[in-house]
């Protein structure tokens, strides 16, 4: 994909899966399953409210070639918050894509947060990542991504991507929300267009996905036309979505932590604020 030294074939590549699974027990969330193998971890911070699951790559960032595989299932009437350590790296790939797969599930009248922090993709990164998250028919799913293309504090730009991060919601086994980000270096090349990315280097989606999820959009609507930040918010049959893009990741952080503070009614997971 990128001219490369045949020696960095070489190089060991980083696997990882760790899943983890809750059920309801004396009317609280418990765990059930827990499975860690490779550099994928899932850690389990003790709070006096509802169960966190934070996922973490101990290599520290992915390159071409590693694969990480990441799954939670919670039972009917749970309540859980997943997220991850930090945020995730993507560097420079000699060769091959690293890959990443995340699959969720929430049974009847479960609700799953699942708020990921940011993915950093540097010049010559390679990643493909497919989320996938099954609802029963109640079943309520808060969800978050943001990417961020290169770090703009240190002056860093990405003039070369292979990028395909596709996220699939499902309810009762049909999709409810298709949502595919794909670029390359043809697309980085138009992304000054005002169709595209215009000047932004960031860009992040929340997405609540519940039975009434419409009757967030005003207080949600509210909260945007933040200074530095580009946001629309729609609402439609039981989906509410925001789509933010800035020309850095923290303006763009701040309105994230303060949508997700206003659809949860508390602050973003403990892990966020350090």
């Amino acid at each position: 994909m990128f001219d490369h030294d045949p020696a960095d074939q070489r190089l060991q590549r980083a696997r990882g899966r760790a899943e983890a699974a809750f059920s309801l027990r004396e009317g609280k969330a418990r765990l059930s399953h827990l499975h860690q193998s490779g550099s994928a971890k899932a850690m389990l911070p003790r709070g006096p409210d509802d169960p966190e699951v934070v996922f973490l790559n101990t290599a520290g960032g992915l390159t071409g070639g590693d694969r990480m595989r990441y799954r939670l299932d919670l039972a009917s009437g749970t309540r859980v918050t997943a997220t991850t350590q930090t945020a995730e790296r993507v560097y420079a790939a000699a060769s091959g894509v690293a890959e990443v797969t995340c699959e969720m599930t929430a049974c009847a009248g479960a609700a799953l947060d699942w708020l990921p922090q940011e993915t950093i993709l540097y010049d010559r990164a390679a990643l493909a990542r497919e989320t996938r998250i099954d609802l029963a028919s109640d079943a309520r799913l808060l969800f978050c991504e943001t990417l961020v293309f290169g770090r703009a504090a240190m002056g860093e730009k990405v003039g070369t991507l292979a990028l395909l991060d596709r996220r699939e919601i499902r309810r009762d086994g049909r999709p409810v929300m298709v949502d595919t980000v794909r670029m390359d270096g043809q697309s980085l090349a138009m992304a000054g267009d005002p169709a595209m990315l215009g000047d932004a280097r960031a860009v992040a989606l929340v997405a609540l996905v519940a039975p009434g999820a419409e009757d967030a959009l005003d207080p949600i609507r509210r909260l945007l036309g933040q200074e530095g930040v580009v946001a629309f918010a729609s609402a439609w049959d039981g989906r509410c979505v925001v789509r933010m893009m800035a020309r850095d990741a923290w303006p763009l952080r701040r309105l994230m932590v303060a949508l997700l503070t206003q659809i949860r009614g508390t602050v973003p997971p403990r892990v966020w604020q350090i």
